[in-house]
């Protein structure tokens, strides 16, 4: 086993072997590079993307990027390709093979098929001598001086590039469609991440129940309304009018300001211009403004009605935080 300094040395080694891998991809994207994204940005058809071995992996992870921001895609392993698998791709299609050499049996015999199918073939390849690039209609240059393997051996700092590359391209088409985060969100509809761009107040509050106290409520009156509700808090409301909150908190600090609570009332003891928020934002948006107020409760409100109140548990309940 090698020591701490040792092994820590090789991490350091292998990141600057990556990143300067990937620094020089930079220089290789060209006027080939603009042509594809013209292409794939006026397709009828979809973007097939396919590989071998580690190129593969590649692939499909570019595929599930592309299909994320609005580039419709489908992944196709080279190797299966042959064995059926070819009926994958459509004649609107455009097809990226990728692959670190170019040179390997599966792409020689894959790309005379693809050839004679018609569809657009663009090589993602670290060769542009190979076979793949000389026959590829355009070619994206994942050329990298060697890998971050110390025998030059394993694809490491290839596959990075590859990957960045399938990264650029998505980011190019997304710029270039205007995709919104409004977008974004019809494709992640599960999950924190989709929550995060979709789910509003409006979704929370009405299963909660709807606190409220009027101004000469007794404390007494106050407290039972809070345990009833179960949201930690109660709003003092005047004819519609919302005047006040009153929390956990504002009863410790009731019991720690008074001897005695006989005689209190609900507007004696309520935090004035409490911290409200509309329906219709964005859940995300309720979160921030209780970290930035240091709260766990929000009154919603329209227009100054009362509408009910958002909790914190509610944001953890539907994996906001």
């Amino acid at each position: 086993m090698k020591t701490n300094t040792e092994v820590l040395q090789i991490a350091k080694r292998t990141l600057e072997a990556e990143v300067e891998g990937i620094s020089g991809l930079a220089e290789r994207i060209n006027n080939d590079f603009y042509v594809i994204i013209e292409r794939i940005l006026s397709l009828k058809g979809r973007v097939v993307v396919t590989g071998v071995g580690k190129s593969a992996l590649i692939a499909q992870k570019i595929v599930a990027t592309f299909n994320s921001t609005g580039t419709p895609s489908v992944f196709m392993h080279a190797a299966d390709a042959v064995h059926g698998d070819l009926g994958i791709i459509q004649k609107d299609d455009l097809v990226i093979c990728i692959s670190k050499s170019g040179n390997t049996s599966e792409i020689k015999i894959l790309v005379p098929l693809l050839k004679h199918g018609g569809n657009t073939l663009v090589g993602m390849v670290g060769d542009k001598e190979s076979y793949l690039a000389r026959q590829a209609d355009y070619v994206l240059d994942t050329t990298v001086e060697k890998e971050a393997c110390p025998l030059n051996l394993a694809p490491t700092t290839s596959t990075t590039a590859q990957l960045v590359m399938g990264d650029i391209l998505a980011v190019c088409l997304l710029e270039c469609r205007s995709f919104s985060s409004e977008d974004f969100a019809k494709f992640h509809p599960g999950g924190s991440l989709g929550k995060r761009l979709y789910l509003k107040v409006s979704d929370l509050y009405i299963n909660n129940e709807k606190p409220e106290v009027p101004p000469h409520a007794s404390v007494k009156e106050v407290i039972i309304g809070i345990t009833r509700d179960r949201l930690g808090a109660t709003v003092v409301v005047n004819k519609g009018t919302i005047e006040g909150i009153i929390t956990d908190g504002d009863i410790r600090r009731m019991m720690e300001k008074y001897d005695s609570v006989h005689g209190l009332e609900a507007k004696d003891i309520m935090s004035k211009s409490p911290r409200k928020i509309e329906s219709s934002e964005l859940a995300v948006n309720a979160l921030e403004l209780m970290r930035s107020n240091n709260i766990t409760q929000l009154i919603v409100a329209d227009n100054g009605e009362y509408k009910g109140v958002v909790h914190l548990h509610d944001l953890l309940k539907e994996g906001i935080i």
